[in-house]
């Protein structure tokens, strides 16, 4: 049995997160500041979950006695505009870099993080000889014209790969940016003081109780919105961009594992770790649009061909490295979960 302290507990993940680690015999202290971007305005912490503003209050009381942290708390999604950014930064940066620091206070060496596959940017691309390219970013003269796809010199489309941990970081939002800043704490926090830190990092998450249409929701939850409105769900560019659907069950089994082998004091834990956590099923987004549909009957999507220009085209994970350290495979594919997800209930 782990003793964790779980922050964000009472968030879409975090949530997920607590039930799993009750029923595997873990103790959890659940906190939680209750964000109103999250939980919408005068939200009150849920029955077991402490009401903490993470970014003022004492972080050193709540690790007493903590074998391993799982911070989930964040600020999360694409956001409105720039002037989101502070609250990206210190939500994000500012709350870990406090936590790191109460957990060095502590002796608490151990450490999950909550990341994303946003980190990376453009995704991963290939030639059609199979070489890993890095194509020209999209024009907006080829947007105009539909032309969706990121273009080799020659005019030839790029290829979409799976994205392995190493690749690059390039995050291209405000929100992305945090999420590699994060990683980077981490990652120094580990190197000087010899703790162990697994970031995973989550692909499109869904599944019960995800947050409604707001800015800050992902796309499922926008389509599941608009279907429950019975509107059709509105596609962006011509639906193919490529991702990956996990399920939030899903993610919190990779939550427990990473725990429970940072716990068990493993020699084979090193001090930064990353880990994709996905389906292993790529899906384009109007295949989404089209499995919610399936699951609710409701109005077919429609491809409306419009564009943002910050958007990325495509981008999915490489599921070996979680699968062969963590023992973590999902075990809901898209397909199914989606449907599911058409008729499950929303926050």
């Amino acid at each position: 049995m782990a003793h964790v302290l779980l922050t964000g507990a009472a968030g879409f993940i975090g949530s997920h997160i607590t039930s799993a680690l009750t029923a595997g015999g873990h103790e959890v202290v659940a906190v939680d500041g209750m964000v109103p971007a999250a939980h919408g305005p005068g939200a009150i912490a849920p029955e077991g979950v402490q009401l903490a503003d993470l970014r003022a209050s004492s972080l050193t009381e709540m690790l007493d006695g903590v074998d391993v942290v799982c911070h989930q708390a964040a600020r999360v999604g694409a956001g409105v505009d720039a002037r989101d950014a502070p609250d990206y930064a210190a939500d994000n940066d500012l709350v870990t870099a406090r936590l790191l620091a109460a957990m060095f206070e502590t002796r608490c060496r151990r450490l999950v993080l909550a990341s994303s596959m946003v980190v990376y940017g453009d995704g991963t691309y290939r030639d059609r000889s199979g070489q890993i390219v890095d194509p020209p970013p999209r024009r907006a003269v080829d947007l105009e014209a539909r032309r969706f796809e990121r273009y080799l010199p020659g005019g030839e489309p790029a290829e979409w790969a799976l994205t392995p941990e190493d690749a690059p970081l390039a995050p291209r939002s405000y929100y992305a940016a945090s999420k590699a800043a994060q990683e980077s704490y981490c990652r120094a926090w580990s190197l000087e003081t010899g703790g162990a830190v697994t970031a995973l990092r989550y692909h499109n998450v869904y599944g019960p109780h995800m947050p409604r249409d707001t800015p800050y929701a992902g796309v499922a939850a926008i389509f599941r919105s608009q279907l429950e409105a019975r509107q059709a769900p509105t596609v962006f560019e011509d639906g193919g961009q490529m991702r990956d659907f996990v399920h939030v069950t899903d993610v919190a089994a990779a939550n427990v594992a990473a725990i429970e082998r940072l716990a068990s004091g493993s020699e084979e834990a090193h001090e930064f770790e990353a880990f994709n956590i996905c389906s292993g099923q790529p899906i384009s987004i109007k295949q989404v649009a089209e499995s919610l549909t399936d699951g609710i009957s409701g109005p077919a999507p429609v491809t409306t061909g419009r564009y943002r220009p910050g958007d990325v085209r495509h981008i999915v994970a490489d599921p070996a490295r979680a699968a062969a350290t963590l023992g973590f495979r999902a075990t809901i594919m898209p397909e199914r979960g989606l449907r599911e997800f058409a008729t499950a209930p929303l926050r």
